[in-house]
């Protein structure tokens, strides 16, 4: 019996049962293997340690109403591990292979997916690392793939509550064709100063500029931006954004609820005309911005200022939760149900 308080969940690691492994050398991916370790061995020379030959993905396990478990959009995860993977010359994984170690893992660890109406979810880690070594700057000869998973809370401890967001400039997460769009471990670290400089003060997370002209908006820390303004959902397009899955099914369900949809360059001095700002991805969903601070200048921006989300970021919440959870119908065929 798995003794937890599931509405209470936080966003963060809680022990499994197990994990699954697969190794790529030779030329080819090798059998999937089981294990109930939470270590990897690991050679010293490993490409990953060294030159940063690594990517990673997230994505969501639901438990809906009628208790069957529902994937969202798999394959979106699986094509941009790829394009991570392309990004920093590692071995690829196609679909037959991600989806069979998926379904695998929520499988053996079903017990963890959190029971419908508590909010949680179960959190699921694809990790592709170099591991074969390597003494100079080159692609591994050995890939590493593995799974794991984790129940979660909401990614920001307010929930679909406002949040605080703190612009930053002393920093970037990724310059302009740099690994911006590819999901891998560099651009976390490199985001670290900015992420603590902003809990320090007080905010949720920082704000990044474009690291060439500081002029237009690129992320809020691990989550894409978006805006309302007169009817229409506009996000930052650039050449060092993550392309956020959970950003791309919100483009789509405000085109559906009948609204204009922008994605291009975002003029920070824009923040001023909007409607409704937040923050959505993976872990945060949608994460309603309540107020933003130019930590240089002392500006602030503020939304909601009720106290609660804006109604289109409601109405956009609730129905991609809706469609996760089974509880809407999904006019996209976004969800896979599990059959195990």
């Amino acid at each position: 019996m798995i003794d937890l308080n599931w509405s209470q969940l936080p966003f963060g690691y809680v022990k499994t049962n197990y994990n699954v492994r697969c190794v790529w050398k030779d030329g080819k991916w090798g059998e999937v293997e089981v294990s109930d370790s939470e270590y990897i061995n690991i050679h010293i020379a490993a490409t990953a340690l060294h030159y940063g030959q690594e990517a990673f993905e997230g994505m969501k396990a639901y438990r809906g109403k009628d208790g069957k478990i529902r994937l969202f959009r798999w394959q979106e995860n699986a094509a941009r591990l790829r394009h991570s993977a392309q990004g920093i010359f590692m071995a690829e994984i196609d679909d037959e292979l991600f989806f069979k170690m998926v379904k695998k893992v929520v499988e053996l660890n079903q017990e963890f997916v959190p029971p419908y109406g508590t909010g949680a979810s179960l959190y699921i880690r694809p990790l592709l690392f170099g591991s074969g070594p390597k003494v100079g700057v080159q692609p591994a000869d050995e890939y590493t793939f593995l799974i794991f998973v984790t129940p979660v809370g909401p990614y920001f401890k307010e929930g679909f509550n406002p949040v605080k967001i703190a612009v930053v400039r002393d920093s970037d997460r990724a310059a302009p064709l740099g690994t911006g769009t590819y999901k891998v471990g560099g651009n976390y670290a490199a985001s670290l100063k900015g992420v603590m400089k902003a809990h320090k003060e007080g905010y949720s997370s920082p704000m990044y500029l474009d690291a060439k002209e500081k002029k237009y908006i690129d992320e809020i820390g691990a989550a894409n931006f978006f805006a309302i303004k007169n009817n229409t959902y506009i996000t930052p397009k650039s050449t060092s954004i993550l392309g956020s899955i959970t950003n791309k099914s919100l483009e789509e369900l405000a085109k559906l609820l009948g609204m204009k949809v922008e994605r291009r360059p975002v003029e920070f001095d824009e923040l001023a005309t909007f409607e409704e700002v937040g923050a959505c991805g993976t872990a945060a969903i949608i994460a309603p911005i309540g107020e933003i601070k130019d930590l240089d200048t002392g500006k602030v921006f503020t939304y909601c200022k009720d106290g609660k989300a804006g109604p289109v970021s409601t109405k956009l919440y609730e129905t991609l939760v809706g469609i996760q959870f089974g509880e809407i119908e999904d006019p996209f065929g976004w969800v896979t149900v599990l059959d195990f």
